[in-house]
């Protein structure tokens, strides 16, 4: 089976990841810091927050943003179900943003639209997640100025995205937003097996933060409520959760980070090529705006079967039996049951749903070889009874 995504492990990575294991620290030693400052320097911000898992990361920057139970948070509904759910566990309610025909991510015209009727209804969101699907960050100098117009605050879910860059600069450098989270889970861009991030430009955030990854608990005298009993006396000060990160994680991601760069251009490079040899099927290729350069964690197509005797689900489950590991990205996110039962309907976002009806992801991965590429190409144009 040539998979839809492979994670990279080298010896320089494995041999990183054994010496912390000889070491005293498996968890709440250096290294977990070392990560997190070479992620804020490699992005250009100035803290960052290593937790578990971007779920993680994506919960605790909700919090630290104030979102809580009578607040909205809107975001895309093509997206994993985690970038809505942080929400939910803030006690807020979600709404959602169609996606650009083009892009797929939030579009800003879109949300421009529905914030002015939600203006005159007064149910403004309180936070907005701009999710940066299969590695493309979304136009975020337009969502940032509609967050000064109408006050809201600012998320880029760039779980598919480190590495990528907005307008030149690398995303996670906090020009328009308040909080930026990455993930690290093993089919992602770099890996830490598990695991996330929050980076900010905050100090306030990234204190709030640090305090919600690790029980609300503090040890720092200037916030206790009383002098500390002794040294080794701490306070929880806020409700807080275990969301850290273990030595072993974090290593692997320093290891990994030094590779970063050559994966995003190795990623697209076989883009590229996807991108001239599939040029003349029934399909859409990935459109890549200019401001962009994407991190190109998914390569998704759109097939155009109306002429054709053939489905959607025939293809993928025909390239699945002859090895081909394609995947789906994403069900819409207001189509899951539990979003219906919230009252959600089908309907609601046809960009959206036009897109689930189309899509299909397609192989990508740096290691990826050439006969790999060839294989997938051939096999989809068997799919497609060409």
């Amino acid at each position: 089976m040539i998979p839809y995504g492979r994670q990279e492990i080298t010896q320089d990575d494995i041999d990183a990841v054994v010496a912390v294991l000889k070491s005293d620290f498996l968890t709440q030693g250096p290294q977990v810091p070392r990560f997190e400052q070479a992620v804020a320097a490699h992005v250009g911000a100035k803290h960052a927050l290593a937790v578990n898992s971007a779920t993680s990361a994506l919960h605790i920057a909700c919090l630290s943003l104030g979102l809580g139970e009578g607040d909205w948070l809107w975001t895309s509904p093509i997206t994993f179900v985690a970038s809505a759910n942080c929400g939910l566990y803030c006690r807020a309610q979600v709404d959602f943003v169609d996606i650009d025909p083009r892009t797929y991510n939030l579009c800003p015209k879109a949300l421009a639209a529905k914030l002015e009727k939600a203006g005159k209804e007064g149910r403004l969101p309180k936070v907005v997640i701009a999710v940066h699907l299969c590695g493309q960050p979304c136009d975020m100098q337009a969502i940032n100025a509609l967050s000064q117009r109408y006050g809201f605050r600012l998320i880029e879910d760039a779980s598919h995205a480190i590495g990528g860059k907005y307008q030149g600069e690398y995303v996670g450098n906090g020009r328009y937003s308040d909080i930026t989270v990455f993930s690290f889970h093993p089919v992602k861009i770099i890996t830490t097996a598990e695991g996330g991030m929050a980076v900010t430009n905050s100090d306030e955030l990234a204190h709030k933060m640090a305090l919600l990854r690790s029980h609300g608990i503090t040890r720092d005298p200037a916030e206790m409520t009383h002098e500390a009993d002794g040294p080794w006396y701490y306070q929880q000060i806020e409700l807080g959760f275990n969301y850290r990160m273990t030595e072993l994680q974090a290593v692997l991601g320093i290891s990994q980070l030094e590779r970063l760069d050559n994966y995003v251009a190795e990623r697209h490079r076989l883009a590229k090529r996807y991108d001239d040899v599939l040029a003349d099927l029934p399909i859409v290729t990935p459109w890549q705006h200019p401001d962009t350069y994407s991190g190109r964690h998914l390569y998704v197509i759109r097939l155009k079967l109306e002429n054709k005797d053939i489905s959607r689900r025939h293809i993928f489950e025909w390239l699945r039996e002859q090895g081909i590991g394609v995947n789906l990205h994403y069900i819409p996110v207001h189509a899951q049951p539990y979003y219906q039962r919230l009252g959600f309907q089908h309907g609601e976002f046809p960009e959206a749903e036009r897109y689930y009806a189309e899509a299909i992801s397609l192989p990508l991965y740096p290691a990826m070889s050439k006969i790999e590429q060839d294989l997938v190409v051939y096999t989809l144009q068997k799919a497609l009874g060409l």
